[in-house]
């Protein structure tokens, strides 16, 4: 019998080895055959929504598990990211693996996180090749790195798509007007008042001009619009001038009061949504998901699903088109992210996992370029297929499979494909990282509708619209790490509150009083110490440039 059972034993050792060398005989060898136990670790990522589950019970997370012996308990927020993270700082208890968003200083500060500096060197190889040039970016004054951010650029490909910012319209208001060409953002809004006045009505609900998305954190989606309408990409509280690469506010500037007047003056003509400053983030989205909203401006990760439902709906004219608005025509648009590298955020082993040689190792294995197409794209055959030149693309079918919410969590996509280790830009084979920056993919996509626009305005993908992005060493700067109780933070807290408390007083005023409250705003904004902030900027500004003239 014992012999019996050291035979059946045999054989199915046998059996897992050939098996788990099927994707890549020379590399793909089960650990636990290397005498590492199975194990679990806990990742706590306050970065996103989902539902609490282990890894190994999705297609990518079992292939994982059986290759490294290793799986995620992953577990996501319900409410205020910082209250979380405020309870484990305050109690000592934190999982093996965290990504705390926003709250990142405060783990660092608390000193929740191990260094990784030993642990990459020594066991990430596939890691710290694809990080190579952003090590030393990823260092703290200290010399220490803390946490891994997602998303290493490795070769540049603009997006298809916009899922950036931009001013959204309605297709059907475009339409209604031939397909005109708008650049400026007179041209926009007198084209949205335009159609307002001959459709008051849509769907039985009164048409919204344009509206804003003001609620909580994402307040920045108002403040933002002045950079991008001067010509400027998302650095978040500054603009940063390409001649002397200084940085500056532009909350207390002209572009800032000139967009504002803007609003002001529309909201004068009834085209302004009365309700954006009372709106939650459900609630907003809920009333682009109406279909009765002419245009806003968002960045398109914010309203993803309201432009699902949209599309779910089957109504063309209801879906929008991300327009490059400026100020002037002489302007040229920066909407489109340069090549970036995003430091302030990231995943990081805290000081109560008890195997971090273990987690290295499985960060390692998640590198391998194998692994990354494995985690963006899928398996062969299934979510994707390759063309005779050894494109990547994928079906209609394929298309709508990995769309859908269900399959993606269920696959592994959801909790795999961000918010870990990850590289992005372009495989060696050429490929794009991702299969939404694939034009095969994005081309593959496109509606008879959508083929109609881009027909209209000669272009092949909608980012054809948007003028390429000029090179930005230290982009985006709102990546610097601002210490927590300094006077750049104490700004950052200042300014968020004084513009939450006066940018409505200011749009919503009647014409003849906006300069009086403009007026008061900036003589409040000037005395928070932004000198504090841009210095903060500027110096990292300064490094970013530096460390790229030391890698060229």
């Amino acid at each position: 019998m014992r012999t019996n059972c050291l035979l059946i034993a045999t054989l199915f050792i046998c059996l897992v080895v050939v098996t788990g060398c099927n994707r890549d005989e020379s590399e793909h060898v089960n650990t636990a055959l290397k005498g590492e136990d199975p194990v679990t670790f806990t990742y706590f990522n306050a970065a996103n929504n989902g539902r609490n589950m282990d890894s190994n019970v999705t297609t990518i997370g079992k292939m994982f598990e059986k290759e490294t012996g290793v799986n995620f308990k992953v577990e996501y927020p319900v409410g205020d990211i910082d209250t979380h993270v405020g309870v484990m700082i305050a109690s000592g208890h934190y999982p093996d693996v965290l990504s705390p968003d926003v709250a990142v200083d405060k783990v660092v500060e608390a000193g929740a996180f191990i260094p990784l500096n030993d642990l990459i060197d020594e066991y990430a190889p596939n890691l710290k090749e694809v990080y190579e040039p952003y090590l030393d970016m990823m260092k703290h004054e200290d010399g220490n790195i803390y946490y891994i951010p997602f998303g290493a650029s490795n070769g540049y490909i603009p997006n298809p798509n916009i899922y950036q910012g931009a001013f959204w319209i309605q297709r059907g208001v475009l339409k209604e007007f031939g397909y005109p060409e708008i650049t400026t953002l007179d041209q926009y809004f007198d084209l949205i008042e335009a159609y307002e006045k001959k459709y008051p009505m849509i769907n039985e609900q009164e048409t919204i001009g344009f509206t804003a998305l003001t609620y909580d954190w994402r307040f920045f989606t108002l403040a933002n619009p002045p950079a991008h309408l001067a010509g400027y990409p998302n650095d978040g509280d500054v603009i940063v001038d390409m001649d002397t690469n200084e940085a500056k506010v532009y909350g207390n500037k002209d572009i800032t009061k000139r967009y504002l007047q803007k609003l002001n003056e529309i909201n004068s003509k009834g085209l302004f949504d009365n309700e954006a400053f009372i709106s939650t983030y459900e609630e907003y989205l809920e009333k682009i998901s109406s279909g009765r909203v002419l245009g806003f401006f968002d960045y398109r990760w914010q309203v993803g699903t309201a432009f699902n439902h949209l599309s779910e709906a089957g109504d063309d004219d209801r879906e929008y088109m991300a327009l490059p608005i400026v100020f002037d025509e002489t302007i040229k648009d920066q909407y489109l992210d340069p090549p970036s590298f995003t430091a302030n955020r990231g995943i990081g082993i805290t000081i109560n996992a008890e195997d971090p040689v273990r987690i290295m190792k499985f960060f390692d294995h998640l590198m391998k370029e194998e692994n990354q197409k494995l985690v963006n794209w899928g398996i062969e055959g299934e979510t994707y297929e390759v063309n005779d030149e050894g494109r990547f693309y994928r079906s209609k079918e394929q298309i709508a499979l990995t769309n859908q919410a269900d399959f993606r969590e269920q696959f592994g996509f959801s909790i795999f494909e961000w918010y870990w280790p990850r590289g992005n830009g372009l495989y060696s084979d050429g490929n794009a990282w991702e299969p939404r920056r694939q034009q095969e993919v994005a081309m593959n996509d496109y509606t008879e509708e959508d083929r109609v626009l881009l027909d209209a305005y000669n272009i092949e993908v909608f980012s054809d619209l948007f003028s390429e992005p000029e090179e930005r060493p230290w982009f985006p700067a709102w990546s610097a790490n601002v210490e927590p109780g300094s006077q750049a933070a104490i700004f950052e807290q200042e300014k968020h509150e004084l513009q939450r408390l006066w940018f409505p007083q200011m749009i919503l005023a009647d014409p003849n009083e906006f300069e009086s409250v403009w007026d008061m705003y900036v003589e409040e904004f000037n005395q928070t110490g932004y000198e504090a902030f841009e210095q903060v900027m500027n110096e990292f500004i300064h490094k970013r440039l530096e460390l790229s003239n030391n890698n060229q």
